[in-house]
């Protein structure tokens, strides 16, 4: 069976994009433990904080390997569009923490501990990656005029 070159491309942007998140998401779940549990930061703050720490691991692995085949229309675009995405997306990962914590705890009747609390941390990683990777294949890295679409 021939798998169709647009979604054998996909595939390869896909799983690039997978690996690079991945290691963006060890940063982010290590920097949000370090501030909750060894410095007692509030979790809400601490998920904004390591999400922008794994912004930087995530923009450089996907703009020099992931999408580097896709335009670069200047880097200060690219740039900004990139933060406006994930202030986006790290405002939604932190209010599904808030309320996926809020949930936690009342189901619990105690203040969710700490496996509760990254249980929810990764649910809500899990579905700020989808956003993201639709917003970076769509609106950050789009392909260069002319292209063929889903490069």
């Amino acid at each position: 069976m021939k798998i169709h070159p647009r979604l054998r491309r996909l595939a390869s942007v896909g799983s690039r994009f997978l690996i690079v998140g991945a290691i963006s998401t060890l940063i982010e779940i290590g920097v949000f433990n370090l501030l909750v549990y060894a410095m007692g930061v509030d979790v809400v703050w601490a998920k904004i904080i390591a999400s922008l720490v794994a912004l930087v691991n995530a923009y450089i692995g996907n703009r020099e390997w992931t999408f580097r085949h896709r335009d670069r229309r200047g880097r200060v675009n690219e740039l900004v569009l990139f933060v406006l995405v994930n202030a986006a997306c790290t405002g939604l990962g932190a209010l599904l923490l808030w309320v996926g914590v809020q949930t936690a705890s009342a189901m619990l009747d105690r203040p969710a501990g700490p496996f509760a609390v990254n249980i929810v941390n990764l649910a809500s990683i899990a579905i700020v990656v989808l956003v993201r990777f639709v917003l970076y294949h769509g609106v950050v890295f789009r392909p260069a005029r002319g292209a063929v679409a889903g490069s």
